[in-house]
């Protein structure tokens, strides 16, 4: 299915068909526009397109129906009316590869990475952590390294850290970084995590990017979808730290690629204002410069947001394909916001683009495309072409079979919990335990300690200078990739 050099994503007004070259859909692109006007179902034709032309897909089901891609369409009313005036349309009703994801297993296969692989910088992101806790979070994951005690779940970070509490030696020079406040807070903010019912994502068997790349015997490009229909509700921080991780392995890992034919890989992340909201200046740096640097290895990131404005600048100039569904405006500041999504296209003279914005329907959209040479072609309103599969989700019958024939099937299902650094720690306590007892680390007792003879004003500001020292290193010592851990992520 090499052949085919693009594909198309609907008509304009003159009922020719409007495409993009597959070879220019590394450059990036976002669907856009408000809630109902078409979004997911622009998302749904994407991703049979890339599928059709042996491009894996990677792609976050926030609402839950976006799994209507595994079953055969039946177009029916306006969808068929739709179908029937393109006649140059190949519409052939059919379900597309599907292997489903969920972070707790309960309605896919269990995805997980470890905390190792996810990595100091990542994780504080998602804990929220102060400067002073992302500091000895660092140090932790320094010792861990070296003492080659692997963090796969959140008991092997809770282990190390009770264990520095009561052995602070074992910190070496970072001994200043971890105070008794910092460690606690660490403790705590684990706690929270569990209380989000999110501690499932940590552990073994990790994912393998391998398993998301792979084609299927006819050649089509199997379509990866996250169920993310809680968790970007009741866990939002998580959601996003995920993609954020998943986009810096496929940076380390994926080699380049050059200029090809086509994509390697779509990813497709839905609520993409959350991969930017509250992250820190350092992350979101890194992650311009991955966007910008990752379609040299054959990954197209397709953002999927109300509106553009939920995205950086540095980010939208990035962007090839632009496909902006309806927008309302009933505020001087939408109004503005508007204007600017209009002057972000190419003008058509045919039409006045910001007229047109407010004036879309359900499944049309303003589609900026590239033009060959990789300069942008003059904006185009496209009524976007139905997809082949079903619109809508699938029962619960439909998506248990889909589980059970995925290639996946028994590799991910059963979790593992090898050695790791909670059961290294509890032997070496057993070795010791004929030892007269160290008084427990409860209440921050042994934390406190290492801290008392700082809380003199020049002991304290050394400490706030080693934090700072710790947080500028952020920007120079990103060992796993631009968004990689600082200290002992690497997959083990």
């Amino acid at each position: 299915m090499t052949e085919n050099v693009a594909f198309v994503l609907g008509a304009d007004l003159a009922g020719q068909p409007v495409a993009q070259s597959l070879r220019l859909c590394n450059r990036h692109g976002l669907i856009a526009g408000a809630t109902g006007t078409g979004k997911t179902v622009t998302l749904q034709r994407l991703a049979e397109a890339f599928s059709d032309a042996g491009v894996a897909v990677f792609a976050a089901d926030v609402k839950g129906d976006l799994c209507g891609l595994g079953a055969s369409g039946n177009p029916q009313g306006k969808i068929a009316e739709r179908i029937a005036s393109m006649p140059w349309l190949q519409h052939q009703p059919q379900g597309y590869p599907v292997t489903l994801w969920d972070v707790n297993g309960e309605s896919g296969h269990p995805l997980r990475t470890t905390l190792s692989e996810l990595g100091p910088l990542l994780l504080g992101n998602l804990l929220e952590l102060s400067d002073s806790q992302q500091a000895a979070l660092y140090a932790t994951f320094k010792v861990a390294d070296r003492e080659g005690l692997l963090l796969l779940d959140l008991k092997d970070l809770k282990a190390l850290l009770n264990h520095l509490a009561a052995h602070p030696e074992m910190l070496g020079e970072d001994k200043p970084l971890f105070t008794g406040a910092s460690g606690q807070a660490l403790l705590r903010r684990l706690a929270t995590l569990e209380q989000q019912g999110v501690e499932a994502l940590f552990g073994e068997p990790a994912l393998q990017l391998e398993d998301i790349l792979r084609t299927e015997a006819d050649g089509r490009g199997r379509i990866h979808l996250l169920d993310a229909s809680r968790l970007v509700h009741e866990a939002p921080k998580v959601y996003a730290t995920f993609l954020l991780w998943l986009l810096a392995e496929l940076f380390e890992q994926l080699p380049e690629r050059g200029d090809a034919d086509k994509p390697l890989l779509a990813l497709f992340f839905d609520e993409a204002h959350l991969l930017f909201a509250d992250t820190p200046k350092v992350l979101q740096e890194r992650l311009q410069q991955v966007v910008r640097l990752i379609r040299s290895k054959g990954v197209g990131v397709f953002f999927v947001t109300q509106s553009p404005a939920d995205l950086p600048d540095e980010v939208l100039a990035q962007l090839g394909l632009r496909i902006q569904h309806g927008l309302r405006a009933f505020t001087a500041k939408e109004q503005k916001s508007l204007r600017a999504v209009a002057d972000g296209f190419r003008p058509n003279p045919a039409f006045d683009t910001l007229a047109v914005l407010t004036e879309l329907g359900i499944g049309e959209a303003l589609v900026g495309t590239l033009e060959d040479k990789g300069t942008p072609a003059m904006v185009q309103r496209v009524a976007i072409a139905p997809p082949q599969s079903r619109i809508g989700p699938l029962s619960e019958a439909e998506r248990a079979q889909l589980v059970r024939q995925s290639p996946q099937a028994g590799r991910y299902d059963r979790a593992i919990d090898r050695e790791s650094a909670y059961e290294l720690l509890l032997a070496r306590a057993a070795q010791t335990s004929t030892a007269p007892p160290a008084k427990p680390a409860e209440a921050g007792d042994s934390l406190t300690e290492m801290a008392g003879g700082m809380l003199g004003s020049l002991a304290s500001q050394a400490l706030k200078t080693a934090v700072r020292q710790v947080a500028n290193q952020v920007g120079r010592e990103l060992v796993r990739g631009l968004l990689g851990s600082l200290l002992g992520g690497k997959r083990r």
